[in-house]
């Protein structure tokens, strides 16, 4: 039987192709194997908002902490347990979205370290001084009698929105220390180096304070808006009768509310975040 020449190339050309598909693409994957495999390879990608870094302005850092220190479960120190923690008050309706963690790891390279932390609050409390937010006999901090901690406060659900914050506090060491005209506790940006929350010891007493002006100073220290009154007729707020709030705008719709105190019989004034 003859075959027309026509369908003899057309068979071989059908063969060749599948014969192609098989073991063509699988010679080719071992070609380009040789020239990519056990070489770096560097390839330029334009990345959207490069170079865009998240800033949080002083009213979100503020709320931020606000709402790490409300989450706590725990006092802020035992020796202050009993002036400064009242658990009805501080640990209702939490959201359980927001952490306040030690941080063991090194500070970075924008942030205050171990060694600056105390001139770093000598300069903070010098210039509450100058402000009249403190008076004048508040006296410096130094490591061998406070104990300085860098917690991270963080919103677990945006995690980009966080702030670390050293803690210093009056040493439980010193059983027997005079506690008159000290710093018993502060946070401190460990950015910004800016105190954010206070206890001291003084020798005011609560008709001595212009909590309007204490406020308005404080504000214009770290950098918020105007505040306004905070209003409320609950008087469990605070452990001690001597205290007035103002609130402050936070992180979309939420508040900080600044509370100024003071606790009598051990002349401490505070200012503290909720």
């Amino acid at each position: 039987m003859k075959f027309d020449k026509r369908v003899i190339i057309f068979l071989l050309f059908a063969v060749f192709s599948l014969i192609i598909s098989i073991w063509g693409p699988e010679a080719l994957a071992r070609y380009q194997d040789r020239g990519t495999l056990n070489k770096i390879q560097a390839q330029t990608v334009e990345t959207a908002g490069e170079g865009y870094s998240y800033k949080l302005n002083a009213n979100e850092k503020l709320y931020i902490l606000s709402r790490c220190l409300s989450s706590q479960t725990f006092p802020e120190t035992e020796q202050n347990a009993m002036t400064h923690t009242d658990d009805s008050v501080m640990y209702q309706d939490l959201e359980g979205s927001y952490a306040f963690i030690a941080n063991y790891r090194s500070p970075s390279e924008q942030e205050i370290t171990n060694e600056q932390i105390y001139e770093t609050c000598n300069n903070g409390i010098e210039f509450l001084k100058e402000a009249g937010i403190l008076p004048q006999e508040v006296k410096e901090v130094a490591p061998a009698s406070y104990e300085a901690t860098l917690y991270s406060a963080i919103d677990i659900l945006e995690p980009r929105n966080n702030i670390a914050v050293w803690k210093l506090s009056l040493s439980n060491s010193h059983v027997n220390a005079d506690k008159g005209n000290r710093l018993m506790d502060a946070y401190i940006g460990a950015e910004d180096g800016k105190i954010y929350e206070f206890y001291a010891r003084t020798s005011l007493v609560w008709e001595d304070i212009d909590t309007d002006a204490m406020v308005e100073a404080w504000s214009q220290y770290m950098g918020l808006g105007t505040p306004t009154p905070y209003e409320s007729d609950n008087p469990l707020l605070e452990t001690t009768p001597y205290f007035k709030k103002y609130v402050f705008s936070g992180m979309g719709e939420g508040r900080t509310i600044v509370t100024v105190g003071f606790y009598e019989g051990i002349n401490e004034l505070f200012i503290k975040i909720s």
